[in-house]
């Protein structure tokens, strides 16, 4: 048998070899693509979601008995995620950090988020409404034995709010201005000072009255003996837009069925909050360890279960009355369709 030059013989063993590393070679190369992000899904994501497993800011209060709900019921899990709860201060806390992708989601008060969508500090979405103001829940207190009575008795006095040019103080100034009161005129001092702090600083005398929100203001009667002035959460802010879940642009883009996932949850979850105050009451005494008799007493906003253009823009309105907002601000363009197909 003659041989050409160039071709040797293969033995058998050497052949399966040859195919053996050639079939691994083909599986290591078009793997690769996915190792090189040619052509993978985002990472952590499964059948329903493109992100499985999503970080949400929430605070310490009333409004977020609903997310609480919703993990405890399953109507997350239901959806295809795992929500890892970030609690954080308020809205102006949360911006930064949606900013810089620690949180996905985050809870906070709308006026903290128009502000910063305003000032482009944060390219906003809204994802879901939270919290709507029923009467009760914002109270202006003084102390027993102060004579004030009224709003036109605060003319002159010293009323803490908790964070100037936000819900609190723009509620206070717009029921008073409703009163034909106004602050500067009238020499109202605002100052600032935490929720928890006020009930004393009202009983020693510090404060002439406080800007208090649920479930403080209850506490603070019960408690103190604080008595009633006004409701900051009347005639021209009757039933206002309190807080709600934003995103930031480019993590609404990249994940659209996320998103979607996360408001139907929270709309299962607001409804059931809205029918059944006892879920809420359980959530107040096991999440912010109220007591149960406070929590029975408190008095609860709505929990909404749509977005309406209408209602939210009237905060933005709010915002420019006051010059929180220096330019008109349309809501409507930054709301999410929270259809649930």
């Amino acid at each position: 048998m003659v041989r050409r030059s160039g071709s040797p013989s293969r033995s058998p063993q050497l052949r399966r070899f040859l195919s053996t590393a050639a079939a691994a070679l083909l599986t290591v190369t078009l793997s690769g693509c996915s190792l090189l992000g040619g052509s993978s899904a985002p990472s952590g994501g499964n059948d329903k979601v493109e992100k499985a497993k999503i970080t949400l800011g929430v605070m310490k209060a009333i409004d977020v008995a609903p997310v609480h709900i919703a993990i405890k019921e399953g109507y997350f899990k239901e959806e295809g995620l795992e929500v890892d709860l970030k609690t954080v201060n308020g809205g102006s806390d949360a911006v930064p950090l949606l900013t810089a992708g620690a949180l996905d989601i985050s809870f906070g008060n709308w006026i903290s988020f128009f502000q910063a969508h305003a000032k482009k500090t944060f390219d906003m979405r809204i994802v879901s409404d939270a919290y709507q103001a029923r009467p009760g829940m914002f109270m202006v207190l003084t102390r027993p034995g102060s004579g004030i009575d009224g709003p036109k008795q605060l003319a002159g006095k010293t009323v803490a709010v908790n964070t100037r040019n936000n819900v609190n103080e723009l509620t206070l100034r717009s029921v008073l201005e409703a009163n034909d009161i106004k602050s500067d005129k009238d020499k109202i001092s605002i100052v600032e000072m935490p929720f928890p702090d006020m009930p004393a600083a009202l009983a020693q005398g510090r404060i002439d009255a406080a800007s208090v929100i649920e479930p403080f203001a209850t506490q603070a009667q019960r408690k103190t003996g604080a008595t009633v002035v006004m409701d900051s959460m009347t005639g021209p802010t009757s039933e206002l837009p309190i807080a709600g879940y934003v995103t930031g642009a480019k993590f609404a883009q990249e994940n659209p069925k996320t998103v979607k996932a996360f408001q139907r949850a929270m709309k299962k979850a607001q409804a059931a909050a809205q029918a059944d105050r006892k879920k809420v009451e359980a959530q107040l005494v096991e999440q912010l360890k109220m007591e149960e008799e406070d929590a029975k007493l408190v008095n609860l906003g709505s929990f909404p279960t749509t977005m309406e253009h209408s209602r939210l823009q009237r905060v933005a309105e709010l915002m420019r009355t006051y010059g929180v907002l220096t330019e008109q601000l349309d809501v409507k363009p930054l709301i999410l369709d929270d259809a649930t197909n």
